[in-house]
């Protein structure tokens, strides 16, 4: 599927919501090797760190996966979404994801959105086409 800014994202993906420890992180490089190139995670998964994990050691070339992670209500500012994001990254082991999400509707959503803009502008998200 194309999204509206040309960037093209796989239509199924391997959701990541209950997976823990090294058995989730190899049940990620299973889905990986059975050809899933979307995995979804969020920070309310407590498993962000996993998936960067399994997918680094899948040996796919990053630009060939698409990354969804959500940031969560302790980021309900401008500058903690942005801590978030950042958060996101590290624990994600990469330079960017392909898509963020607020996980919930928040009444701060507008203001958690400029960080999501930010993150656009500075190359963190929405980086390039796929496939």
């Amino acid at each position: 599927m194309t999204l509206n800014n040309n960037v093209r994202m796989p239509m199924i993906g391997f959701g990541t919501w209950d997976i823990r420890g090294e058995a989730g992180k190899q049940s990620i490089l299973t889905a990986l090797d059975l050809g899933y190139r979307l995995i979804d995670t969020a920070q309310m998964y407590e498993n962000e760190y996993i998936v960067g994990c399994a997918v680094k050691e899948s040996g796919i070339p990053r630009e060939e996966l698409f990354l969804t992670t959500k940031i969560y209500r302790p980021n309900t500012t401008r500058q903690k979404a942005k801590s978030g994001i950042e958060q996101s990254l590290n624990e994600l082991q990469t330079d960017y994801i392909d898509l963020f999400l607020i996980h919930e509707p928040y009444k701060s959503a507008p203001e958690m959105y400029e960080a999501f803009k930010e993150a656009l502008r500075d190359g963190k998200t929405f980086l390039r086409n796929l496939f």
